[in-house]
Parts: structure tokens; C-alpha cells; sequence
């Protein structure tokens, strides 16, 4: 019979995250991304996380990486440190990021301890952490971890978010609104692009907020926001997507990017957590 992909994932993930738990300079190894969030599909990548105590000597990684791969590459550093692959029986592409134990855990105390905001994705890492499959734990400390993280979210950060992303979708000088309206006179289409991304960011960022969620990351937000969030501006489906759907019409990108805030706005009103001008409560 044949093993539905998913599966042939998980299996490879763990048999991955086994030759990792050998080296000693590793503390533990998850899986976390559309695996383990219920949205994967046969195209899904493997997404593993190598946590260290002391670094891993790099002669070690590419041992692991060349093991029945294929166009590897070693030590990527556009994003998070990591190691990437395809593997050759299965087809699946295999991206391991290797974090250093303190840096996590100073991540979780920013949000959980400290309550930080970040202009959009502000709880992408709790929620990371959150959803992870653990398949390798040294001596408890990712259990440990995931036992922190567990927990409500707090209501300053979740004021906090709203106050950090909110007046910059349309009440600043330089809101984001303000720079998608000088970009459409310019008839300046890409600069309209990165600048209802960036809204879109913040957005997310403040809707996954009032619902008390953690951000989930960059895909399916519709999909996700739409099946996990019992808060939403009326429309917001439909808003978002006739945003996106005006991008290349500079006439009529500002009053969709206009509309969907004032959605948002009004949601904002109803909890409590701005005033009617929009200031902070």
C-alpha cells in the first residue's frame, strides 16, 4: 500500500532528527511548519529545528546533510542559520535551522515574560515553539520549554500589539495607508506591492492578537485566520482579497486598502482596545 506523503515525512523527519540526537552538542530536535499544523500537502517540505548547547562542528552537518541527498546546500544564512536538501529516495526537501538554546529561550521571555510587540509576526516564534513535534530531548529541556510556552496570552502583549501595528496601518504620518496613496499618484506599482505586504503584516499581526492566538507565520493566513478566529471584521475575507486583487490599479488600491482598516478599526472599537479616534486605551 502507499504511504500517504505526510507520512513518508514524519518518518524521514525522525529518522533525520536520530542521527542529530548522536552529536552531543544538541539539546533537542522538533519538527515544526505545515506538518505539524495540519495544512501540509504532498509538496510540503520538512521544516526541523536542531537546538545546541555548543555549536555543531560543520564536518558533522555535512555528514548528516549528504546522506542519500541531493543539491545540498550548508550553512545558509539569509534568514536563520541552516542546512538544506533534497532527499533522494523521497523527493522531499529537507530544511534544518539550527537555534542555540538561550537564543529561544530569550524569545519566549521578550513575549511571555517582557511582553514586546514587533511590527507584524510579533508571536511567530511562541507559536513555533507551540506547535512543535518534539522527536528528540536530550534531558527534558525542550519538554520544558514547550511547557512555558503553553500558556495564555497575556493581555499586555496583546494591547501591546494592537498599540505597535495599529496607528501605522492609517493614523501616522508615514502610515502605511499615507505611503500606499504616494505611490499610487507616482503610479509607482511596486512600491504599492511592498507596501500592502507590509500592511497585510501588521494586519494579521493585530487580528491573531485580539484572538489571542499566536501568529502562525507567512502561509494560508486566510485559510487559518478564517478557521481558528471566533473574532473577525465583517468581510474581512473579501477586503483582503479585493486588496490584492487592486494592486496593479492605483485608482482603486487606497479606498480597498482604506476599507479593510476601517474594518479592522471598527473590530477594535467593539473590544475595547482603541478609542474612537483610534488612540490607545
Amino acid at each position: 500500500m502507499k504511504v500517504p506523503a505526510n507520512q513518508k515525512a514524519l518518518s524521514l523527519a525522525a529518522c533525520i532528527a536520530g542521527q542529530y540526537g548522536k552529536l552531543p552538542q544538541v539539546a533537542a530536535v522538533a519538527l515544526a511548519g505545515s506538518q505539524t499544523n495540519l495544512v501540509a500537502d504532498p509538496g510540503s517540505d520538512i521544516d526541523l529545528y536542531v537546538y545546541w548547547e555548543t555549536p555543531i562542528p560543520m564536518e558533522s552537518r555535512r555528514s548528516i546533510a549528504n546522506t542519500d541527498s541531493t543539491a545540498v546546500e550548508l550553512d545558509n544564512q539569509f534568514w536563520e542559520t541552516g542546512d538544506e536538501w533534497f532527499d533522494a529516495p523521497t523527493g522531499i526537501h529537507v530544511d534544518v535551522m539550527f537555534r542555540h538554546t538561550g537564543w529561544i529561550e530569550a524569545q519566549l521571555a521578550r513575549l511571555l515574560d517582557h511582553h514586546q510587540a514587533s511590527v507584524g509576526y510579533s508571536t511567530c516564534f511562541w507559536h513555533n515553539v507551540r506547535s512543535s513535534h518534539v522527536l528528540y530531548d536530550c534531558d527534558g529541556w525542550f519538554a520544558g520549554l514547550q511547557d512555558w510556552a503553553d500558556q495564555p496570552f497575556p493581555e499586555p502583549l496583546r494591547r501591546n500589539i494592537v498599540a505597535k501595528n495599529y496607528p501605522i496601518l492609517r493614523d501616522t504620518a508615514s502610515s502605511y495607508l499615507y505611503q500606499i496613496k504616494s505611490a499610487a499618484v507616482r503610479g509607482d506599482k511596486i512600491s504599492i506591492h511592498h507596501r500592502i505586504a507590509a500592511l497585510l503584516a501588521s494586519y494579521f499581526d493585530i487580528l491573531f492578537a485580539v484572538n489571542r492566538l499566536p501568529h502562525p507565520g507567512e502561509k494560508r493566513l486566510l485559510q487559518i485566520a478564517n478557521s481558528k478566529c471566533t473574532i473577525l471584521p465583517p468581510g474581512m475575507e473579501h477586503q483582503v482579497l479585493d486588496l490584492l486583487a487592486a494592486s496593479g490599479n492605483p485608482e482603486a488600491v487606497v479606498a480597498k486598502a482604506d476599507a479593510l482598516i476601517s474594518g479592522l478599526a471598527d473590530l477594535l472599537r467593539e473590544q475595547g482596545l482603541v478609542g474612537r479616534e483610534g488612540e490607545r486605551l
